[in-house]
């Protein structure tokens, strides 16, 4: 990569907005390509002493002490702080979605302990992969809009600027930075994989633009997202419950989205199955039993009292922590 490319990259993450000079940021630094970029492209953007790392080991694979070592080595290289924190795996479960729950976590207190922002390295490359995954694996407009860009305390620069996996790559090579493959992003093991390796070079050989038209859509999917919460705010005028009889008078789709929307904000985290149970909700208001409770999924149960439906966490078990892509 030449000078003048790197300058084009650096100045698309500064456009972006989410890097700016003398701003306090936290690095997510799992040793990988994109990760490395984010850390080192942030110190350009940000300034040494504002930048600080954090690299969670999850002594999940073989080569976990290699990593470390590489995070710390890189640190010193760049001359940024570096926090290491150790985790141990749950014997059941989906263990990637365990590990993300740690990494922002942890990411979330230190950052918010310095007056910063919590930084991850996901590029448009991982924004295509997530999009067909969700896609495939669940219903609904949701799957579609992909991982924002700035969430809360969370910022994916990279993202935002349309880096690639493979320009990440070309940035360490041209800076003379040292990452670490983790082998079993290439294998067909885990879905993100076989989408990696067999879903999108299936795509790619439909129309080349493939990566372009998916990462274009999600955007616009976003955008209109934005309408959309309007409208249900519209709908819901400011309170955290509706009559049955309102519910069933909206068009369904706003009905769903009023459904789930009372859903989460009382359980505080997804619940993509509450908008199923509509015809049931009605029913049990139509019904004018006084008072009746239906657990709708992801620990959100609903309640219906004189015809009014609102919702709160079951009691069976404890709301499902937010999905983070």
């Amino acid at each position: 990569m030449s000078h003048s490319s790197s300058e084009e990259l650096l100045e698309r993450v500064r456009g972006g907005g989410l890097l700016e000079a003398g701003q306090r940021v936290v690095v997510c630094l799992s040793g990988g390509r994109d990760s490395v970029c984010l850390l080192d492209v942030a110190v350009e953007l940000c300034g040494q002493g504002n930048v600080s790392a954090l690299h969670v080991n999850y002594g999940l694979r073989d080569q976990a002490g290699d990593d470390e070592q590489l995070c710390r080595d890189l640190c010193q290289q760049l001359g940024v702080g570096l926090t290491v924190e150790a985790a141990s795996a749950p014997r059941e479960g989906n263990v990637q979605a365990w590990a993300r729950d740690v990494r922002y976590a942890v990411g979330a207190q230190l950052a918010s302990g310095e007056g910063a922002q919590l930084a991850a390295g996901h590029t448009a490359s991982d924004q295509v992969e997530t999009v067909l995954y969700r896609l495939a694996a669940s219903p609904g407009r949701r799957s579609l809009v992909g991982m924002p860009d700035q969430r809360g305390l969370l910022i994916r620069p990279l993202l935002r600027a349309r880096f690639t996996r493979d320009e990440t790559a070309d940035w360490c090579r041209a800076r003379g930075l040292q990452w670490c493959e983790d082998a079993s992003n290439e294998t067909d093991k885990y879905a993100r994989g076989r989408i990696r390796g067999q879903v999108l070079p299936a795509l790619r050989s439909v129309h080349p633009a493939t990566d372009a038209n998916i990462l274009q859509s999600a955007e616009l999917l976003r955008d209109e997202a934005e309408v959309l919460e309007i409208v249900v705010d519209t709908a819901l005028a400011g309170k955290s419950e509706i009559s049955t009889e309102h519910l069933a008078a909206l068009p369904p789709a706003l009905a769903r989205l009023v459904v789930r929307r009372l859903a989460e904000d009382a359980t505080g985290s997804l619940c993509p199955q509450a908008a199923a149970r509509i015809g049931e909700l009605i029913d049990l208001g139509a019904a004018g039993s006084g008072s009746a409770a239906l657990d709708v999924g992801s620990g959100a149960r609903a309640v219906i009292k004189n015809g009014t439906l609102s919702f709160e966490l079951s009691p069976q078990r404890a709301a499902r922590r937010p999905v983070e892509g």
